[in-house]
């Protein structure tokens, strides 16, 4: 017996006048996105790639011509194609291409070792990848035992505009260094077919084959991995479709072909492939597409193209604020800052607002939620210390963590459970894990929050990063936000360690102030001020950084490996 849906639900007279808690699904493939933005507004943008634009009429017919590109490499409805590119047009080609096909979608961070891409690579089992010709040789070395039939390759260089282009191919030094930069040679093995090949005009009229929307698999996103090894979660074309229609329905600013996103978190990601191009192409958005973060670039694309919505991470944003160029103006035309991925500070929140900055909202999602779940609302109410209120049509309940059939009453602590149409339709090949995760539509978030009685959810940690000393409970954020209130410790992490006494031992990896170092004894004793005894860290162990996910998210399972590996 899970949540009963006869509970009151408190964030519904917590929204902003006129956000609705219902909204309507249309049952439609996700490709349905780019075939009306095209009917209905053949030449606005829908693209920007260093200066060159791709109207959405231009984008449907390039992604129609890659559909029967795969059509001619044999791919069928339900094959799985891997998806290895950062931010670029030819990403968003074939996300579309092989959508129309009726197969799957897998994407793959480009940057991956060879190991973390033969995992992935083998269980999905793709049948053709899509790689960036930089990460070709990664694929290469892995090939051999994957099912692998085909590889598209493909470069940046081939969707920049002409000048661009033409200013590389010139023969001077430093073009030819600037070349060999952000591209590379592919050997003509057996397999390899150019990106432009699958681009020929098709022989015939190019359909969406047809699909079931609730049923059928629009895309598998791996998991982070920042615990363990990543899973893929299985994404129907509703769910996706489903999260797009609660974003807009809580963005009421927005107007359909009006705004432009700024693309800058990568696409391969959950929380990047829905506010970066799945809901920009449900209104006819503009976004423009970076393949990486540079603070400077980032600047230059705010201040030519004006982007409305910037999708991003509390550490993006500040290194924004912190480079020696930005100016306050630089944010007059943003009107959406959509935050998530990681908490969002007081000291974030108190700088951009200090700047003018208007629209900031702290939000929480999960790849098995499509991704997203809550948001703040918009309009000035906005607790961004919390991350808001569940989504129209999402539902949320805080249960016992130890007996999750037992809901908590607002203020206490537990496990977050939600429900709702984003909710993914399990792991791919791990039923084991999908059981532990789904029950009767209810999704096991795995994080401890707290909700309060108008709704607002505050996420306090990770379950599995909860430190047990002696059977007391002790939350890593909490002795973080301590000890960053010193001022020698630029940046920090705290992770249980094994204790033969208490179970466990509370450990601070801390990245010491250039201007002033620390040391164990006056961090201990500041944290003695504030924590109780249980809590202090038991070590503090100096580092330089602090190994962090594409998204800047602290990889904990690498500092408790080493925890581990270093026991008391």
């Amino acid at each position: 017996m899970w949540p009963s849906s006869q509970r009151s639900l408190p964030w519904r007279r917590s929204y902003q006048p006129g956000v609705p808690s219902e909204v309507e699904i249309p049952d439609v493939p996700v490709t349905r996105l780019l075939d009306d933005a095209a009917e209905r507004h053949p030449r606005r943008t829908a693209l920007v790639f260093f200066g060159r634009r791709i109207d959405y009429h231009e984008l449907r017919d390039a992604a129609d011509r890659f559909a029967d590109g795969l059509h001619r490499l044999g791919v069928q409805p339900g094959d799985r194609v891997a998806l290895i590119l950062p931010n670029c047009p030819q990403l968003v080609i074939a996300f579309f291409g092989v959508l129309r096909r009726g197969a799957i979608a897998v994407q793959h961070n480009p940057l991956y070792t060879e190991e973390e891409m033969l995992h992935q690579l083998a269980d999905c089992d793709a049948r053709v990848a899509v790689v960036l010709d930089r990460s070709y040789a990664t694929v290469r070395a892995v090939r051999r035992g994957l099912r692998l039939e085909h590889i598209v390759v493909t470069s940046l260089v081939d969707y920049l505009p002409p000048f661009r282009r033409a200013v590389l191919r010139l023969p001077l030094v430093q073009m030819q260094r600037r070349r060999a930069a952000i591209t590379a040679v592919v050997p003509d093995d057996a397999g390899v077919v150019p990106f432009r090949d699958l681009q020929k005009a098709p022989q015939r009229q190019v359909r969406q084959l047809p699909v079931d929307p609730s049923r059928d698999l629009a895309a598998i996103q791996y998991t982070g991995g920042t615990e363990g090894r990543p899973k893929g979660a299985m994404l129907t074309h509703r769910n996706l479709i489903a999260n797009a229609c609660q974003q807009h329905a809580w963005d009421m600013g927005g107007q359909e072909g009006q705004d432009v996103t700024l693309g800058v978190l990568p696409l391969f990601h959950s929380f990047g492939l829905m506010s970066c191009l799945i809901a920009p192409a449900m209104r006819a958005g503009a976004v423009v597409l970076l393949p990486r973060f540079d603070r400077d670039r980032v600047l230059r694309a705010i201040r030519k193209y004006r982007p409305t919505i910037f999708p991003g991470v509390p550490t993006l944003y500040e290194q924004v604020l912190d480079s020696p160029r930005f100016r306050a103006s630089d944010l007059r035309s943003l009107r959406v800052y959509i935050c998530g991925a990681m908490a969002l500070g007081q000291r974030t929140i108190d700088r951009l607002e200090e700047l003018g900055a208007r629209g900031l909202i702290q939000c929480y999602g999960l790849t098995e939620a499509s991704p997203a779940v809550t948001g703040n609302p918009l309009g000035g109410s906005a607790r961004n210390l919390t991350v808001g209120l569940p989504l129209p049509m999402t539902d949320a309940v805080i249960v016992d963590v130890e007996e999750p059939t037992r809901d908590l009453p607002p203020g206490e602590p537990g496990e977050l459970v939600v429900r709702g149409p984003q909710v993914f339709a399990g792991y791919w090949n791990a039923p084991l894990a999908t059981a532990q995760t789904l029950s009767k539509g209810w999704l096991r978030t795995g994080d401890i929050a707290v909700m309060d009685e108008d709704g607002f959810i505050t996420i306090l940690e990770r379950q599995r990063d909860m430190i047990k000393v002696s059977g007391f409970s002790v939350f890593p954020s909490e002795v973080e936000k301590v000890l960053r209130r010193h001022p020698a410790v630029y940046d920090c992490a705290v992770v249980g360690g094994p204790d033969a006494r208490r179970g466990e031992r509370v450990i601070a990896h801390v990245v010491e102030h250039p201007a002033y170092p620390f040391s164990a004894d006056e961090l201990r004793r500041h944290c003695e001020r504030y924590l109780s005894h249980y809590k202090v860290p038991a070590e503090f162990r100096p580092r330089t950084d602090l190994p962090r996910n594409i998204l800047g998210k602290v990889i904990r399972r690498k500092l408790r490996d080493e925890s581990v590996n270093s026991p008391a």
